[in-house]
């Protein structure tokens, strides 16, 4: 049940005989900040008021005696200026509780309007270890699908694979230079590995040595250019007639110069890393000697791929099924599936014809050789081939778009990937209209970075991204550290074996992940910090995995207590409205926080935002902490008491096994 929904319904109906746009003040309903103010509140009276020219409390007074709200809540109550506090029957609370206990959905309804959505996320290039930047979107999309699933919707993911790129280009003059076939062949998914990362490195060791002489000159520019701006700041500062505004807008300007100094530094010091790594390792210098060339080697390979090249084609047929089953043991391990792997590759024999379609359009005007599409509203066009016949990223999206328009035949489509690429989408969707697609909704679900503790993004010393199945398994040793050791096991009863800890430390360990990701609003940027994701307290998925682990504690002391075989079914077959008497506050407090579940899905939903969800499972798991310690279930001979009290411990398992299911977390019975 959403109760603000249905709070905003019913007030919707009361505001009708106020003003003719209701909808504008129906929604200025809240959770109340304090218990003894009521559950609810609204505030819609005070600008209601403004706009009709009555008085907030007397126009406060008139929604309270329209209001058709008493199945649900108390007599309204109008306070201060002309707040309506709203306190939640107790009927209501105790009927809707046992009706979420007897809901295997546990009293989330599904969606009136069902879509057909795809969900188009993760997309690494499938030549290359996966890493943290892979880490985002492909947590963000899974729980998006799952949500969107779950509340009724159609949904079909795929995960769009870069698999005919570049990337593939660097493996086969890394095969044809440096491999040995039969060590490949032997074991291809490491040796695959380990000649793109020794291609990719000359790569950028050579493109590094052509780059630092103008990062030298941009550094002494960015100096001297930070020491005026201070110069200039100090001098602002101590003169007495400048003003306050005037002194605080040198200030700024002299830091953002002394930043962009750093920064310019910090690119330095990592160019001068990578061309360290190879100078100093003589095999390495060797190959650069050699292959000076090898940025535009690669591109050459890459290019005679795509032009059917029949000895790079059979070497791509053979590299890519071995690169597939490399990031598949990654999406085993995190859990993700997905409908469709349909990888750009998939799409290269449509873009030809996507070109054609653009010019006969009239949509194409050719710019220095190259095919572009101009854009009202953007200063550059959209390249759809380059001079060379090369397509393009947007050109592939295009016949992506196509395709799924088609086959799909689907009314959404989310694109979860990160927000460096949002002009790129708004031009994109800028082309559905024009192409005769208007009829699809397209969404650019962007997000943030991932940020070491620093504060930076990431990187190594020589300025390449961490692997992500480095971070799992750091994840996972740090998990089993925290809720396996020894004193924890100590009281582990009956014993916990080595098999169980490593299940355990998995399921903690993932789920720390993808938590601390999801815990954040997607469009921020947040701070990769193993010990927080793991520990016991605070808003990690840890805690509410512990959560969930004492509620079965619980009720397994509980069936043994009382000589029942499954308490859940029991509870279930024997829990009427009158048995549940919230007679404590915390016991309360809980079941207006497990009511609110379709509340938090449904709000998760409307921005594509799981971060909401997570805050609610955080203040769920909170109020249950609270209840835990003031409401004693075990040992109770009150049947009412009892009844009541297990009824919470039940529905507050399922929710949050629920919830966390949705963001893809698994839990544990014990911890």
């Amino acid at each position: 049940m959403n109760l603000s929904a249905l709070l905003r319904k019913r007030f919707h109906a009361a505001l009708n005989e106020l003003t003719d746009q209701p909808e504008d003040f129906a929604g200025m309903i809240r959770v109340a900040a304090d218990p003894k103010f009521g559950d609810y509140q609204s505030n819609a009276c005070m600008p209601l008021g403004k706009k009709i020219g009555q008085a907030p409390r007397d126009v406060a007074t008139k929604v309270v005696d329209a209001l058709q709200i008493e199945d649900v809540c108390e007599t309204p109550d109008v306070a201060g200026p002309g707040f309506i506090n709203i306190k939640l029957r107790d009927e209501f609370l105790s009927s809707t509780i046992v009706e979420m206990i007897g809901d295997e959905r546990v009293g989330v309804a599904t969606t009136e309007q069902p879509e057909k959505i795809v969900i188009d996320y993760s997309s690494p290039n499938v030549a290359k270890p996966m890493h943290v930047g892979h880490i985002r979107s492909t947590v963000i999309g899974h729980a998006l699908s799952e949500t969107l699933r779950f509340v009724g919707h159609e949904v079909i993911t795929d995960n769009h694979l870069g698999d005919w790129g570049t990337q593939f280009g660097i493996i086969i003059y890394g095969y044809k230079h440096f491999g040995d076939p039969d060590v490949v062949a032997a074991n291809p998914v490491p040796e695959l590995a380990s000649l793109y990362r020794l291609t990719n490195q000359l790569i950028e060791y050579q493109k590094a040595k052509a780059s630092l002489p103008q990062l030298n000159t941009k550094l002494a520019e960015a100096e001297s250019h930070a020491e005026t701006e201070d110069a200039a700041a100090k001098a602002i500062e101590s003169d007495e007639k400048a003003t306050a505004k005037e002194k605080k807008k040198a200030r700024k300007s002299a830091d953002a110069a002394r930043r962009r100094f750093e920064s310019i530094k910090s690119d330095i010091a990592s160019t001068q890393a990578k061309i360290a790594d190879v100078d100093n390792d003589a095999k390495l210098a060797a190959l650069a000697a050699e292959h000076e060339d090898v940025p535009a080697a690669v591109l050459r390979e890459t290019a005679k791929l795509h032009e059917g090249d029949a000895e790079n084609r059979a070497l791509w047929e053979k590299f890519l099924p071995h690169c597939k089953d490399e990031i598949n043991r990654i999406y085993d391990r995190l859990g993700v599936t997905f409908d469709h792997t349909l990888g750009e590759s998939f799409y290269h024999d449509r873009l030809p014809g996507v070109v054609e379609m653009l010019n006969k359009l009239g949509l194409t005007t050719k710019s220095d050789g190259a095919v572009c599409v101009f854009l009202d509203g953007f200063d550059s066009p959209m390249i759809i081939q380059k001079r060379d016949g090369a397509f393009l990223y947007a050109t592939t999206d295009l016949a992506t778009l196509q395709y799924r328009n088609e086959v799909f035949q689907c009314d959404r489509i989310l694109y979860v990937v990160d927000s460096r690429q949002s002009e790129h989408f708004e031009k994109f969707f800028a082309m559905a209209g024009p192409l005769g697609m208007e009829n699809i909704e397209l969404v650019h679900v962007s997000f943030g970075t991932v940020l070491g503790k620093d504060g930076r993004p990431m990187k190594t010393r020589s300025g390449s991204l961490i692997g992500l199945e480095s971070l799992l398994d750091d994840a996972v040793a740090r998990a089993k550290d925290v809720v396996c050791n020894p004193e924890r096991l100590s009281n582990m009863s009956p014993p916990m074996g080595e098999e169980e800890q490593n299940q355990i430390a998995e399921v903690v360990g993932m789920g720390a992940i993808k938590y601390a990701d999801l815990s954040h609003h997607r469009t921020s940027d947040y701070r990769f910090d193993v010990d927080k994701m793991v520990a016991l307290e605070g808003n990690t998925a840890t805690y509410m995995q512990y959560s969930y682990a004492r509620t079965q504690s619980i009720l397994r002391r509980v069936a043994e207590e009382q000589g029942i075989a499954d308490i859940e079914s029991w509870i279930g077959e024997n829990i009427s409205t009158p048995d549940i008497q919230l007679r404590e506050p915390a016991e309360r407090a809980l079941a207006i926080a497990l009511i609110r579940f379709e509340e938090a899905i449904d709000n998760a939903i409307a921005a594509y935002t799981p971060n909401q969800l997570c805050d609610y499972l955080f203040d769920t798991a909170k109020a249950y902490s609270t209840f835990n310690d003031a409401c004693r279930v075990l040992g109770n001979t009150d049947p009412t008491i009892l009844k009541t009290r297990l009824a919470l411990v039940v529905l507050t398992g399922r929710v949050i096994k629920q919830g966390l299911k949705l963001l893809g977390i698994g839990v544990c019975d014990r911890m």
